[in-house]
């Protein structure tokens, strides 16, 4: 989602690469990169310039360090990632923000929270998301009020959400959005609830009517934030949105929404610097679980090609009970892994999320994949309906299938699928299952473990990602050729007539080799006479 921006630091840090220091005239250059990437993502024009001539004064006055310390290593650093460390403090200082994403009243008061902005922005999900976020992660009531009575079936949809979030909803049909923030607070004593989420009418643009109405409320109501949601996909145009109202209402922040479609990303920089209302929660997807707190630091992270990995981790734990992804950690470093764990697997991965948004968050993973390439999501379900068609005792012996190959046929009629793709799924998961085993049999990688979570190329992985992800660096490079040399060592053919995957070949005896082709040819010259 951020692609856009991406490019512009990325084009930056490459033409950086090799400089021994930073000089006016190279920053330049770069910092022409990245404003025509700023501008192109929808920034305002005011943010950009200010942005560029704040990273240019650093810039100029930095002493290019030559190598950072890393636990006990040295690891080489050059003006490119020097150029990167200023761009990303930077970018978190434009969208940074101190204090709780939301002050929650203290007792007997319930907390008031007052949802505004224009129609089509998504503000009655946000609403029912929001609820559902602080009842699950701040263990709060809360009591959703459907206060928009301008848009049809509003109060139904609020009705229906609260009711696939078991959450209660208040609503008078017909009545005065006044009255029903007014009567909202009563009724939320009674039902002993903490936290009060107004859902109020929008318009299909800023007009006097629609901030008097809000304005009535929130001297009424006095909710302790008023929450401003905007659509990231209409580019500067929410950053006016939000400017006129903040002017009026005094917004404690802003919901973006849809920042998983086609958003460009500027709005998320912008807001900050133009409104003072910082960005506070971020929707990234339609279900009711795709709200979540704003991080800047995740953010700037993710712009500048370099992943997320608290978001991943976080995105992680949301859907994977952590005992047991140690205990399949365990049995997949043994070879005791079965297709029905592979298929738990495709399961946990669809539910953080779509792949490009995951794979985003992985550091160095940007950099080494085309411009505009988009993963196929429907691979996933494609693989699932070829497991499903499996039995039970297929899943968990795969040999069965080199026993009686008319298994092969019967599981492509199931999935609509033809016999091939079966055969090729099946290599797949032999090759994962035998490469995982044989790095599992490494003493080298595994002799250092009390607990799978101490893995010494895991805590290498971890040291490079603190430092920035640099490139060229020599730890991951090692980190690579181990995982290479552990996957040769542990690959024996999966066993189903097929050559292994591209890039990963046996090693060959080279004098056993040449050795057998000297025989070869004393045979041939014995032959002869």
């Amino acid at each position: 989602m951020f692609e856009t921006l991406t490019k512009g630091f990325r084009s930056a840090r490459n033409r950086l690469s090799g400089v021994t220091e930073l000089t006016e005239a190279n920053i330049d250059q770069a910092l022409r990169d990245v404003r025509l990437s700023l501008l192109e993502a929808d920034v305002e024009f005011g943010v950009t310039k200010s942005f560029l001539a704040r990273v240019k004064e650093q810039a100029l006055g930095a002493t290019v360090q030559t190598s950072v310390k890393v636990g006990k290593r040295k690891v080489k650093v050059g003006a490119a990632e020097q150029f990167i460390k200023i761009c990303q403090d930077e970018l978190e200082a434009m969208m940074a923000w101190e204090g709780e994403a939301i002050d929650f009243a203290k007792k007997p008061k319930p907390t008031g929270i007052m949802m505004v902005g224009l129609q089509g922005s998504g503000k009655t999900t946000s609403s029912a998301k929001l609820a559902r976020l602080l009842e699950k992660e701040h263990g709060r009531k809360p009591l959703l009020v459907a206060a928009d009575v301008q848009r049809p079936g509003a109060i139904e949809q609020l009705q229906v959400l609260g009711e696939q979030l078991d959450i209660p909803v208040f609503a008078i049909p017909g009545g005065r959005p006044l009255d029903i923030c007014e009567r909202a607070m009563a009724h939320a004593r009674k039902l002993k609830r903490d936290t009060i989420i107004y859902d109020t009418a929008g318009r299909l643009a800023v007009d006097e009517a629609l901030m008097d109405e809000l304005g009535q409320i929130k001297r009424s109501v006095n909710p302790e934030a008023v929450l401003l949601v905007v659509d990231a996909m209409i580019g500067q145009d929410s950053v006016k949105t939000a400017t006129a109202f903040h002017q009026r209402l005094g917004l404690s922040g802003v919901v973006l929404t849809k920042l998983d479609g086609d958003a460009r990303g500027g709005a998320a920089l912008s807001v900050r610097q133009v409104t003072g209302a910082p960005v506070k929660f971020v929707g990234t997807g339609e279900t009711l679980d795709k709200l979540e707190q704003f991080r800047p630091e995740g953010m700037a992270s993710r712009i500048l090609g370099m992943g997320d990995v608290v978001g991943l981790m976080k995105d992680f734990g949301d859907v994977v009970d952590e005992q047991k992804a140690e205990e399949d950690a365990k049995r997949l470093l043994q070879g005791q892994f079965s297709l029905d764990d592979f298929l738990q697997q495709i399961e946990m991965l669809q539910n953080m999320g779509p792949l490009k948004d995951v794979f985003e968050k992985l550091p160095f993973f940007g950099d080494s994949m085309p411009e505009g390439f988009n993963f196929d999501e429907s691979e996933l379900t494609r693989t699932k309906a070829l497991v499903n068609s499996m039995t039970r005792a297929e899943r968990n012996d795969i040999e069965l299938f080199r026993k009686q190959p008319k298994r092969l046929e019967r599981v492509a009629k199931g999935s609509g699928r033809e016999t091939k793709d079966v055969a090729e799924l099946l290599q797949r998961f032999a090759f994962m299952r035998q490469m995982m085993s044989g790095i599992g049999q490494q003493a080298g990688m595994l002799s250092k473990i009390p607990g799978m979570k101490q893995m010494a190329a895991a805590r290498r992985l971890k040291d490079v990602v603190r430092t920035g992800g640099l490139e060229g660096n020599p730890m991951m490079a090692n980190l690579a050729e181990e995982l290479l040399e552990a996957a040769v060592a542990g690959q024996g053919g999966g066993g189903f007539g097929m050559a292994a995957p591209a890039g990963v070949r046996r090693k060959v005896d080279h004098s056993k080799k040449k050795s057998q082709r000297k025989q070869q040819k004393k045979a041939r010259r014995k032959s002869r006479h």
